[in-house]
């Protein structure tokens, strides 16, 4: 009789545990420093090389284990957490030595050092392909040292599916960032190819949060603090003007471990009704403290997805907490926060003299709201390539089965529909155009051209900004300044995390302040990451999206017209950078077949 089922060797069963716990770098570095957190430790230090491909090493100062755990903790479903089944529905810690170390061991090469505060020796354990090499007595300081080299080495197939190295960072950053938010009283600190990221010293949240994140910070986030009998919630949110276009600074904890919840963070976004725009997402740091016996952390493998018993409760005492610490600080203005400066003005008057203040700054040029020809076109294209462009420009040619044929009809005018929408007649029905995708398309091929050409021309400021980052995007801000200054900005380093802003891209002509672009840009340029796009084209495409026209911006007779011509001018007119439609053509045939 043949065997067709047969049990799996332990080294094949810990690479299939490894598949779904250990998916990347930032997966090794969770594990790692919850298991740091949970022996104990008052300082983590976190080192990585080439993205964490090549090393991975995470040093704590806890209570370390003898030879006895230190062999036992690579075993399978060793832990040192759990006794009964009932445990598993009321975990207070983070992570436990064992199950994860047995996944990172079969995927790595893995040294792990260890020493109780009670023993004069510790324990040296070299181990890999889920195998022990060698186990001795070593000298090292109390705590643990684990050392993971060649991740995913034995399955090649898991390491070609791994990212550039600036995603993989990027990824054990935010792992790094959230487990620094979560534990304020522990010191953290960080290297990337012996180059120091963070030096955490412990403290308060608050603290914790302007350390990471920058100076500019302290005066712009808001306490949280509501407590009920179910459930007590604390943390900070953003005042309205620092809202960014990406989730990148919303975080939530249940318990000291963060999880991720579009709904609840939807709670904390619902409570900036008309304080921020469509699109923009505050910045949050929330965390839930609840009995663990209301919550079930173990409906998914990394424990980034938590269920709740009562959900549609907890939005509602979030949001009502939130909208809160919102009201105090837009009743009272002059509330004293931590030492903050008095006499905050009311959100909406602030937002108001800031813009005044930094048009007031600027070269009188001519308002795009004017409505001549010449702001429009100094809008959408720099006067230097202007003449260029428009000797090139192309007639209105067949597009999408010979709907638009031979020369505009200059007599058919074009017009703006809700604000959001340009509508004219063609030789064979109308054509419909989104006006913000329609403005991408031609300032990302505008970007592209000036970054190739170098011809991008600069407005001087009057008065120099300073812009302040994180770590992190500090460093990013210094990958793509070159591409940056081609397109019109006069960006430079001002030592540590801090850059200067002493001109931008003439084509604004006062419409947006350079400084909130360039954090615009950078946002968009993180989100790009992903799609690992050339910073050229990156950027090309995150200035575009983050400068042009929006939806809902009235436009002059002129300015449309420019539009139109312009949108077909591009060599692709059809989608914008971001892959919406520009335009959407409709024939007679198809309106006659709907209305008869």
């Amino acid at each position: 009789m043949s065997k067709l089922i047969q049990l799996l060797p332990d080294a094949v069963v810990n690479q299939i545990a490894a598949g779904e716990v250990i998916q990347r770098p930032a997966s090794v570095v969770k594990e790692l420093m919850d298991n740091a957190i949970d022996s104990g430790a008052t300082s983590i230090k976190l080192i990585v090389k080439e993205s964490g491909k090549t090393l991975i090493q995470v040093n704590d100062n806890g209570s370390g284990m003898s030879p006895l755990d230190a062999r036992m903790c690579f075993e399978r479903h060793a832990t040192s957490k759990i006794r009964s089944a009932d445990d598993l529905f009321k975990i207070q810690t983070m992570g436990f030595r064992g199950e994860a170390l047995a996944s990172i061991a079969a995927v790595s090469q893995v040294e792990l050092r260890t020493k109780k505060a009670e023993d004069e020796l510790g324990t040296k354990i070299l181990i890999s392909d889920s195998k022990i090499k060698a186990q001795e007595p070593c000298s090292c300081p109390t705590g643990t040292q684990v050392i993971v080299q060649h991740l995913f080495y034995s399955v090649p197939a898991r390491k070609k599916f791994l990212k550039t190295d600036t995603v993989e960072l990027r990824h054990i950053h935010d792992e790094f960032v959230h487990q620094a938010l979560a534990n304020p009283h522990i010191q953290y600190s960080y290297f990337n190819n012996d180059q120091e990221v963070y030096n955490l010293s412990s403290g308060s949240l608050k603290n914790r949060i302007v350390a990471i994140f920058g100076k500019r910070y302290s005066d712009e986030i808001l306490p949280v603090e509501q407590e009920t009998d179910l459930l007590q919630i604390r943390g900070f949110v953003g005042k309205p003007e620092i809202a960014k276009k990406s989730r990148g600074e919303q975080y939530l904890f249940v318990n000291g471990r963060y999880f991720k919840s579009h709904y609840l963070l939807h709670a904390a976004q619902s409570a900036y009704e008309e304080l921020i725009a469509e699109g923009l997402y505050p910045f949050t740091i929330l965390f839930i403290d609840i009995d663990p016996a209301q919550i079930d952390i173990n409906v998914h493998p990394t424990k980034h997805e938590i269920k709740f018993e009562e959900e549609r409760l907890i939005y509602n005492f979030l949001k009502v907490a939130v909208k809160h610490a919102i009201g105090k600080f837009t009743i009272t203005p002059q509330l004293d926060f931590e030492n903050s400066n008095p006499g905050v003005d009311i959100l909406i008057s602030q937002n108001s003299a800031f813009s005044n203040q930094h048009n007031a700054t600027k070269t009188n040029y001519p308002s795009p709201q004017t409505g001549s020809r010449v702001s429009w076109e100094d809008l959408a294209f720099p006067k230097q390539t202007y003449q260029d462009l428009q000797a090139n420009t192309k007639p209105f040619q067949d597009l999408e089965n010979s709907l638009l044929t031979g020369e505009v009809d200059r007599k058919v005018k074009a017009i703006q529909i809700h604000n959001s929408y340009i509508v004219f007649q063609s030789s064979a029905g109308f054509v419909v155009i989104d006006q913000q995708s329609a403005h991408e398309r031609i300032l990302y091929e505008q970007n592209k051209r000036m970054i190739q050409s170098k011809s991008a021309i600069h407005q001087k400021l009057l008065f120099p900004e300073t812009l302040h980052l994180s770590g992190p995007d500090a460093k990013l801000m210094e990958e793509i300044l070159p591409a940056l200054n081609d397109l019109g900005f006069t960006i430079e380093a001002f030592g540590g995390e801090s850059f200067i802003i002493y001109g931008g891209p003439s084509f604004l002509n006062g419409k947006q302040n350079e400084k909130e672009l360039a954090l615009q840009v950078l946002e968009q340029y993180k989100m790009n990451l992903e799609f690992e796009l050339g910073i050229e084209e990156s950027i090309s495409r995150s200035l575009a999206i983050s400068s042009a026209n929006k939806r809902g911006v009235p436009l002059q007779d002129e300015e449309i017209q420019y539009l139109v011509e312009q949108l077909f001018a591009c060599e692709i007119p059809f989608t914008s950078p971001s892959g919406h439609k520009c335009y959407l053509s409709l024939s007679l045939e198809e309106i006659q077949a709907k209305l008869f």
